[in-house]
Formats: C-alpha cells, structure tokens, sequence
C-alpha cells in the first residue's frame, strides 16, 4: 500500500493574531440604579406601614403609605437626575480645561502623561512614544487626561432622565409590595402579618438576585439575602416599636 506523503502548511508568523473579544453590557448604570431604588422601596415603606399598622386602622395605612410611596418615588427620582446633571456639568467643565492647557501650554499636558504613566512604574524613556503619539491628536490626547488624570468617563446626554425614571419606578414598585395586604383586608393586624410574608420573600430573592449579580457567586447571593432581609427587619421593628411607643402615651383616636 502506498503511503502518501503529509503536506503540512506553515502558518506564516505575519499573520494577526485572533483578537480576543470581550462582551460588556450597557446596562450596568440601569441595573444599579434598579437596585437601589427598589431596595430603598422596599424598606422604607414597609417599615412605615409596619409602624402605622399598629394604629390598627388599615385606611390610615393605605394612606400614609401612598404619601410616602409618591412623594417618595419622586424625590428618588429628582435626586437621580440632580446627581447625573451634576456628573454631567462635571465632566464639561474638566474636559474644557483640559482642552485649554493643551491648546495653550502643550509641555504642560506632555507632562500630565509622564506623571500618569510614573504611577504604573513605567519609565520616561518607554513613554516617550506613547506621548509623542498623543500629541499628534488633541481629541485623544483630552480623552486619555480625562480618562486616566481624573477618572472620568463621559457621561451620556440622555442620562439623567433615564436615571430618574429608573430610580423613580423602582421605588414605586418596590415599595407597592408590602402595601398590597392593605388594599385587600380590613384588619390592620392581619395585613401586618401577610405584609410581613410576602415583603421578607421578596426581600431574600431580591438580595440574592442584587448580590449574585454583582459577585457572580451563589455565596454572596446568600449572604445578600439575609444581609437585606435583616436591614429591612430591623427597619420595620424600629418604625413599629416607636409609633407603638407614641400612640400608648397618647393614643391617636380614628
């Protein structure tokens, strides 16, 4: 049997190698500020409805809690789009001096990349292309000081409203949970109860979902469940056992 030889081809070494993509969401502003609104919703209503319930008149309940839930899904959301302007205006005013030092006194912004790069142990001598290649655009050369001297990332145009909506709504719904008892019973007591339920299963899944996204671990997924359920416990205990407090001394007539 004849044997046929084996053609094997080189690869030549020119040859670019595979680029190593990375796939990362946008989504990560969105995601905390979903996080953080419908923690806060959670809590901060349910432990007002947990104090307001020991009146023992469910109407009450309803609406204190609905004062709260709004006035309270609006501020979140103001504050949300106060801080994302703010961020904003920060970075304009930053990128604008920055622009100015370049334009006016280049050897001072070389400089800035020098002391940026001494940081990472990186040598004058090694830097000195990267500098030079820089130099030769303005536009990246205000990015990298943006970017590395003051750690800043351009924030988008249409941030601060996407922010505020996002906290807003999340509060709202977050906060709508525990209320939902109250809606459907008469009994303040009894809604307490249920309110209790449903907000401490809604707080452990919710804990676990906010931790094991961040961490990626089913560890701290556990560890964030209970770490919320217990901020929202004592919260709660805390609203009740005051207003309890209160209204034995001088009780409130309905």
């Amino acid at each position: 049997m004849e044997e046929r030889p084996v053609i094997v081809t080189a690869i030549p070494s020119s040859l670019p190698a595979p680029m190593h993509v990375e796939n990362h969401t946008d989504y990560g502003d969105v995601v905390r500020d979903t996080i953080i609104g419908f923690s806060d919703g959670l809590t901060v209503p349910f432990a007002l409805c947990a104090g307001l319930s020991s009146l023992g008149n469910t109407r009450l309940v309803v609406v204190g809690g609905l004062a709260e839930l709004f006035s309270g899904a609006i501020s979140m959301g103001l504050g949300a789009y106060l801080a994302a302007v703010t961020e904003r205006e920060h970075y304009a005013t930053q990128e604008a001096r920055e622009r100015a030092e370049v334009a006016v006194c280049s050897d001072v912004g070389r400089e800035k990349i020098y002391n940026i790069m001494r940081r990472y142990n990186i040598l004058r001598q090694a830097t000195r292309p990267l500098v030079d290649e820089l130099c030769r655009n303005p536009e990246q050369w205000v990015c990298f000081l943006m970017n590395f001297e003051h750690r800043l990332e351009k924030p988008n145009v249409s941030r601060a409203w996407i922010s505020a909506a996002t906290m807003g709504v999340s509060y709202f719904l977050g906060g709508l949970v525990p209320m939902i008892p109250y809606f459907a019973m008469t009994d303040a007591s009894s809604a307490l109860f249920v309110s209790i339920g449903i907000t401490v299963a809604i707080l452990l899944a919710f804990g676990y979902i906010k931790s094991w996204i961040t961490a990626k671990s089913n560890r701290s997924g556990v560890w964030g469940a209970f770490q919320t359920l217990l901020i929202g416990a004592l919260a709660a205990a805390t609203s009740y056992g005051i207003v309890r407090a209160i209204d034995s001394k001088s009780p409130v007539t309905i």
